[in-house]
């Protein structure tokens, strides 16, 4: 039975059936496709968890498929999905050799953010892997706004983004925090004229930002970040 909180009681599963005037469609769109390409080359035996997973749509996916997949939400839980706290999540030590935490990070305090990730290292087996998305503060036309009128544009509202921060500050978190950084890709270079077209005509600008993130997507000038970790 699914039980919801938060914005899952407001919105019901609407991840399920994403709205294509969400400026934001593009970009998530791009997220998904990237993480289900990423999941179709682990081996099945692999034990996944995805914290923060919200209505669980990657977990049902890859469970279907076989993989040892499990969900993970402080505000929706169902057959695929557990309740549970990112900062002291209901798992053994050592428990997964993978964690997904997909634009999840930017929601927490920084206080937060440092107690979400010493956590999911302890879920980690070792040498276990965590793949994050997580907004950058400092995209390119958050620079550029800044240079001309000395204020950044945020990823979201602060009261839904509070632990917004420049991507780098993101990877020091990470890196004192006991892992390695793989690697990292980016996803939407925050060109002006792309940008606008996204904000405007979100639904139909998906091909233009293929081309962009295949060739132009610099990490630290796009408005989001995928990385890749191990841990120490």
């Amino acid at each position: 039975m699914k039980k919801r909180t938060g914005e899952y009681l407001e919105k019901g599963d609407y991840h399920r059936e994403v709205d294509k005037n969400w400026r934001y469609y593009p970009i998530y769109r791009a997220k998904v496709d990237f993480v289900r390409r990423f999941l179709a080359g682990i081996p099945k035996d692999v034990k996944i968890l995805d914290a923060g997973c919200g209505e669980g749509i990657l977990v049902e996916e890859f469970r279907k498929k076989g993989h040892d997949i499990t969900g993970m939400d402080l505000n929706y839980s169902s057959e695929y999905v557990k309740k549970g706290d990112i900062t002291k999540m209901p798992f053994k030590d050592k428990e997964f050799d993978m964690v997904l935490c997909l634009d999840i990070v930017e929601h927490l305090n920084f206080h937060q953010q440092e107690k979400a990730i010493a956590d999911i290292k302890r879920i980690l087996s070792k040498d276990g892997r965590l793949l994050l998305t997580i907004p950058n503060l400092a995209h390119f036309a958050s620079r550029v706004s800044f240079l001309l009128t000395g204020k950044l544009l945020r990823t979201s509202e602060i009261e839904r983004h509070p632990g917004d921060r420049p991507i780098r500050e993101y990877l020091s978190l990470l890196e004192r925090n006991g892992f390695r950084i793989r690697w990292r890709r980016g996803i939407f270079p925050t060109f002006p004229v792309c940008s606008v077209l996204t904000y405007f005509f979100p639904s139909r600008v998906y091909p233009l930002h293929r081309i962009l993130n295949r060739f132009l997507a610099y990490p630290n000038y796009s408005f989001l970040n995928v990385i890749l970790c191990e841990r120490d």
